[in-house]
């Protein structure tokens, strides 16, 4: 099964930026919803953005204005700018994708089948 592979994480000042990447172990360009969810060791697993296929996205209020959700269809790669970093940002977070087309993407874990391993961002002030 293809595995998603995340990378761009790291240690940051608030404020400072950092672009995240995910993309799969083998090539695949029919992914139809592409996502991001954090988690650290008080919440669970959140819902940050998703990305349908025609490039539809959406925000979770708390990242809106801030990050920015994008991919790129020819080779199944997904991105997340994230600008203007603050304290709770600080997640792992976790690239999620899914082949099945249901009208829209979800902003649950319930919706996709493939995850990544997770990449950590921390944001100090």
């Amino acid at each position: 099964q293809v595995q998603l592979v995340e990378s761009g994480g790291g240690s940051v000042q608030a404020g400072d930026s950092l672009r995240l990447s995910c993309a799969p172990s083998e090539y695949r360009n029919n992914w139809n919803c592409m996502a991001w969810f954090r988690q650290d060791s008080r919440r669970e697993r959140e819902w940050v953005a998703n990305i349908r296929r025609d490039d539809f996205t959406s925000y979770a209020n708390s990242v809106k204005g801030r990050f920015t959700i994008s991919q790129d269809n020819t080779n199944g790669t997904l991105f997340l700018i994230m600008n203007n970093l603050k304290p709770e940002d600080t997640a792992m977070y976790y690239c999620a994708a899914d082949t099945r087309n249901f009208g829209t993407c979800y902003r649950t874990s319930a919706g996709y089948r493939y995850w990544g391993q997770g990449t950590q961002v921390t944001v100090s002030s």
